[in-house]
């Protein structure tokens, strides 16, 4: 995603627009929208790539009923009827960075939500390129009307078919712009013509082909292992336990899973496990947390107990072994961010809450140089932070050059509380690490403090 806009949501009354990159750090004080806005991001791409009507109480963002999410002026101002985000794409037929050479298409994405009795629900779909778009409506009862246009003019399908929503294995699916669109050809190769909305005539052959290349954009594979949600983590993880029973590793957002995707890399392939291990260890060095990890079967058989074990070195010996709930509480809270950040089979996009927390500022600091070196065209973090040091430490590496993470590829979205209302300031650096486009309001608690520290 390159670009997000909101409307009506939470707090943001005004339409809000903020710039994503490869790594986007959310900064602001505390109820400023910053979860909500992760919380948003997770939802798009539910309508988007998994035809998902997305679920507003799963953790770990919790955001309530239509009533909680649509914006509330109070008093006269009232309740918005619909609440509306969209999102920007870009899509090459370049490998890896793209380039000047390389052929680009950009896609715009966009939702409305009403609601179905207490629960916000898709009332509206739009994917766009350029000229060519189509669209859903709904209407009451989940009546579905089909828009669609191209440079030639724009219709409106005759039919209304109630086929928006249905129910699959417990859980809401939408239909895809694709099955939309072959139940209007077929419409009209049977003689019922879409309503002429502008324009002339019926859509031309390259018209059709045009408008169904853009139906299917939601289910191509826009990311590798696209079909994966994103990775959405809880501001704390779960406690660390002495011991662990063998399960299945099923990914929660607490990263209790963690031990167990560890123990099942240990026992069924090794080479993978060194190469997690290695990777795991360079972090651990680097933030000063271990300098060893390791998983200790306490029987001879996969199924049986385990522990996880870390190690810091001395000067000249190595020290014992610890079980992970003996040593500091950061250990096992950043553990599980870490561990899903270097796995092989990542998602392509990660929503992190807070991933500092119990970590000393080094620890923090250590932090944001993995995110500048796991960032990338194939890998989105999404990171709400309240780390200066982890900010800073990003800022010197992209100047530095210490990754291939250049200033466009860092996004700073600085949310400022203004009366009842948030706004989204979207910051860049420079080459030399310097932010750029800071408001005023920017860092000012800051430098009152250190201003207060000087006596000036």
């Amino acid at each position: 995603m390159d670009q997000i806009t909101l409307r009506n949501f939470r707090c943001f009354r005004e339409e809000q627009t903020a710039r994503l990159a490869p790594l986007t750090l959310l900064v602001g004080e505390n109820s400023t929208g910053k979860t909500s806005f992760l919380a948003m991001l997770r939802a798009l791409w539910d309508v988007a790539y998994q035809q998902s009507v997305p679920d507003f109480k799963e953790e770990p963002y919790d955001l309530g009923s239509f009533d909680e999410i649509a914006h509330h002026r109070g008093g006269r101002g009232g309740r918005a009827d619909i609440f509306e985000a969209s999102f920007e794409f870009t899509l090459s037929e370049g490998k890896g960075r793209r380039t000047v050479t390389d052929e680009v298409d950009r896609y715009h994405f966009e939702v409305s939500f009403g609601r179905n009795g207490t629960v916000p629900v898709p009332v509206r779909r739009r994917l766009a390129s350029e000229a060519t778009w189509i669209e859903e409506r709904l209407g009451e009862g989940g009546v579905q009307q089909i828009r669609f246009g191209t440079s030639k003019g724009a219709w409106q399908s005759r039919e209304r078919a109630d086929h928006h929503i249905f129910l699959d294995t417990d859980r809401y699916r939408m239909i895809p712009f694709s099955f939309a669109l072959a139940l209007q050809r077929r419409a009209v190769g049977g003689g019922a013509e879409p309503t002429l909305l502008q324009g002339s005539g019926l859509p031309a052959k390259k018209d059709w082909e045009m408008l169904e290349r853009l139906a299917y954009m939601p289910e191509m594979r826009v990311f590798p292992h696209s079909e994966q949600r994103p990775y959405a983590s809880a501001p704390v993880r779960s406690k660390p336990h002495r011991t662990y029973d063998p399960a299945r590793p099923t990914r929660d957002p607490e990263g209790d899973y963690i031990p167990m995707y560890l123990a099942n890399v240990y026992f069924q392939n090794k080479k993978q496990w060194n190469g997690l291990k290695e990777s795991l260890e360079k972090f651990g060095q680097d933030a000063g947390l271990f300098d060893e990890i390791s998983v200790k079967p306490l029987g001879k058989k996969e199924s049986e107990p385990f522990q996880v074990q870390v190690r810091k070195f001395g000067s000249k010996v190595k020290g014992p072994q610890r079980n992970l709930i003996d040593v500091g509480y950061g250990v096992s809270q950043v553990l599980p961010v870490i561990a899903e950040l270097l796995r092989r089979d990542a998602p392509p996009m990660f929503l992190l809450q807070q991933p500092e927390v119990h970590l000393h500022p080094s620890a923090q600091a250590a932090l944001g140089s993995l995110f500048c070196q796991v960032a990338g065209p194939r890998r989105q973090l999404v990171v709400e932070t309240h780390s200066d040091h982890l900010l800073d430490r990003v800022r010197m590496d992209v100047r530095d050059g210490t990754t291939r993470l250049r200033p466009e590829d860092v996004s700073i979205l600085f949310f400022e509380r203004e009366d009842l209302d948030v706004r989204i300031h979207s910051l860049r650096l420079d080459k030399e690490g310097n932010v750029l486009d800071a408001p005023q309001s920017y860092r000012q608690f800051f430098m009152e403090e250190t201003q207060r520290s000087l006596r000036l």
